[in-house]
């Protein structure tokens, strides 16, 4: 079979298991009521080191990734442990000021999503704290009364030695949760992979078993009694301006605002009136033809799990422009992740393959 047949065979397969699974999850307006589950799967959970839970006040969730209140592993890990041990659940957050390569547009964008985020969470009766100091400095600090630490996963280098550290240095029980690949990564594969060919068979596979919405679990113990303090995200304007940053590049909120439900606007905005256009247009940014998800993807503001459900369940488009974006969420931006994860050398001259260096 050629590469280019190959290709197409796993795309059908692909787009057979989601039409399988969504089916008979839409009403008869056609609105998308997808299977869903508040069950976090076993292999999006890791314990990063080997203590127990302890007496506390309150589980303690590190948001760092993962960085939304919506369709979110990590958080409903982290709700479903609270009240198991019948205790409140506070969120924290840790502002750095030399975050790498970040600058004051970046900065306004993900606060402005942590501020809608706070919102949503307190909607929820869960805590949340934004300080301002390292991010491991300020974790530790709130673990001193925690429970256990439940954190979601980062894959760059700098994100995996945060949370080593972190389980190092505290003395209860941290566990990782998988929050933002739908297929956990080394779920998908042990190894690194070299091309969406050898990595898309692998993902298709998992689609039955990741592919499913995500319930919320109600907190059972309100913890807006608690008083963690923090930076005030009610003044925006004055957080921003007390951090030491990098402010060539100045905000556009005018253009594009950072969460959750900005994010989920622009998709629907996105599957409303572009996404019968993108197998045609998306290499093609004159048209803006795309759906804009990346930054809100890459500040952990909206789901993929989301997205992939979303664009699933569209009446909008043919069925060749929704695989075409999902090929690109589901396969693509996964080899990347698969990639970083696999190849501690990621940004090295030296991990590029022999083809490459020749050309």
């Amino acid at each position: 079979m050629n590469r280019s047949l190959a290709l197409r065979f796993m795309v059908c397969t692909i787009r057979r298991r989601l039409e399988r699974r969504l089916t008979a999850k839409q009403g008869p307006a056609g609105d998308l009521m997808a299977q869903s589950t508040n069950k976090i799967q076993k292999e999006r959970i890791t314990l990063l080191n080997d203590e127990k839970s302890r007496a506390g006040d309150y589980v303690l969730y590190w948001m760092q990734q993962s960085q939304r209140a919506e369709c979110n592993h990590a958080l409903e890990y982290a709700v479903q442990r609270a009240n198991h041990l019948d205790k409140p659940l506070l969120v924290a957050f840790g502002l750095m000021d030399d975050y790498p390569e970040a600058n004051e547009r970046h900065y306004r964008f993900m606060l402005e999503g942590l501020q809608q985020t706070q919102r949503q969470l307190e909607q929820r009766g869960i805590a949340f704290t934004l300080r301002h100091g390292a991010p491991v400095d300020v974790v530790c600090e709130l673990a001193c009364d925690a429970c256990m630490v439940v954190c979601d996963r980062g894959y760059l280098r700098h994100q995996r030695a945060w949370r080593t550290d972190l389980a190092k240095r505290v003395e209860c029980e941290v566990v990782e949760v998988e929050a933002d690949a739908v297929a956990p990564v080394e779920t998908t594969s042990q190894k690194r992979e070299y091309a969406a060919r050898t990595i898309r068979p692998k993902i298709t596979r998992l689609l039955d078993r990741f592919l499913i919405d995500l319930r919320t679990t109600p907190l059972e113990r309100d913890a807006l009694s608690l008083k963690p303090g923090g930076l005030d995200l009610g003044d925006l304007d004055g957080v921003v301006a007390g951090l030491k940053i990098d402010r060539s590049v100045p905000a556009v909120s005018w253009r594009f605002r950072g969460g959750a439900p900005a994010a989920r606007a622009a998709l629907k905005e996105f599957v409303d009136n572009r996404l019968k256009h993108y197998q045609e247009h998306r290499a093609r940014a004159e048209t803006d033809d795309i759906s804009h998800m990346s930054i809100y993807l890459h500040f952990g503001q909206i789901s993929p799990l989301y997205v992939a459900l979303q664009i699933r369940g569209a009446r909008r488009g043919s069925a060749e422009d929704r695989d075409s974006y999902l090929e690109e969420l589901l396969v693509r931006r996964e080899l990347s992740l698969n990639f970083v994860w696999f190849e501690r050398h990621y940004d090295a001259y030296t991990c590029l393959p022999d083809w490459a260096k020749k050309t």
